[in-house]
């Protein structure tokens, strides 16, 4: 009795709190007619979309929370999915702390969902005009790892998320997160001497088999299908391929992903295809694929801040995230015959800032 009254207890606690966030959402929704101004004063124009509601999913995870605070300060109300009681707690303590940059002229709001559940997501996507899929995945194990039933569940709630999406008439773009590592484990028999990667490579589905790497299998599959949805459905979609995920503590608040990116490093590395990005810069880029949708963005985009090309940068990666050098660097003097093009240009032209456009190491 006493664990069913338990979650009785978090049931009504996360109830409560999402009508006390909708009602939020209520009172700014009712100052629209101050809304022509507040988008002049955050630089918005028309196709803009200032003040939309937006969903982000797994708003909690690493990259969720960095995106959901660009979506906050440029306006947009956002709208949380979560998957347990505890993560609405967590969303509090972040709130508390100033993890979550909340204003006077924006709102947020959390639901929970179920990413295996079609009907869950489009209930939670309902009134919504664009979302952000994030694809971030826990170990169902507990474990910081990421195994072959995870890259199939990956590529379920893929197909659930677009399908949802195509079921919401209010939904009109998504951004779909998915790695750089389902572009660079091209098949060795075709590649040839300096081969280029970037939006239009993809990784070799039997090269991921044979070399059990499931979170680029996983990242790859789980990609494809969301465009064969969406071209089936004529859903407006962009996906976004970023590099190893950087930035505060990246390691202990995003284990799975990192060590799961990092099978295969030492190739990676010594073939120049080892990169990393600051989760602010992906998310920042997030945001301006989202709203150059209504223009000329349009299918893949991979992102990098820069190659780990050194013995002493794969050293300080590897300190950083308490593994050991040789599982990065390997033998120094093993260096591959293939050297590798890493370009990004495509994003580059349609952010029009200061990022790393081209790197060769060869």
């Amino acid at each position: 009795m006493g664990v069913v009254s338990n979650w009785e207890s978090k049931v009504a606690e996360v109830e409560a709190f999402r009508r006390k966030t909708v009602a939020t959402a209520g009172i700014h929704r009712r100052k629209e007619d101050e809304g022509g101004r507040m988008n002049k004063l955050y630089g918005f124009d028309d196709d803009d979309e200032g003040g939309s509601l937006i969903c982000v999913t797994s708003g909690v995870s690493y990259l969720g929370l960095a995106l959901v605070n660009q979506l906050l300060l440029r306006g947009y109300s956002v709208r949380i999915t979560v998957d347990n009681p505890e993560d609405i707690e967590k969303l509090r303590e972040m709130v508390m702390c100033g993890e979550i940059k909340t204003t006077t002229m924006c709102n947020y709001e959390a639901v929970m969902a179920k990413l295996t559940d079609v009907d869950s997501l489009e209930k939670a996507f309902e009134d919504c005009r664009g979302v952000f899929h994030t694809a971030a995945f826990t170990d169902p194990a507990g474990l910081s790892g990421y195994t072959k039933s995870m890259a199939e569940i990956e590529v379920r709630v893929a197909e659930n998320v677009m399908e949802a999406c195509s079921r919401t008439p209010s939904i009109k773009r998504c951004v779909f997160t998915s790695s750089l590592s389902a572009c660079v484990w091209p098949d060795n028999a075709e590649s040839n001497l300096y081969l280029t990667i970037n939006h239009s490579s993809w990784s070799s589905e039997s090269l991921c088999i044979d070399k059990k790497l499931w979170y680029a299998l996983g990242k790859m599959r789980a990609e494809k299908a969301a465009w064969r949805i969406a071209n089936e459905r004529g859903l407006k979609l962009t996906t976004i391929c970023p590099a190893l995920i950087t930035g505060p503590e990246f390691c202990r608040r995003n284990p799975t992903a990192t060590i799961a990116y990092l099978k295969g490093a030492q190739e990676m590395y010594s073939q120049g295809l080892l990169a990393i990005v600051d989760v602010t810069k992906l998310a920042e880029a997030h945001v301006c694929v989202f709203k150059a949708m209504n223009s000329n963005a349009s299918g893949r985009y991979i992102i990098f801040d820069h190659v780990i090309n050194t013995q002493s940068e794969a050293e300080k990666l590897s300190k950083e995230i308490g593994m050991p050098k040789d599982k990065i660097c390997g033998d120094a003097s093993n260096n591959s015959l293939h050297r590798f093009v890493m370009s990004n240009e495509k994003l580059c032209r349609l952010m029009s800032r200061s990022l790393r456009c081209y790197s060769e190491y060869y």
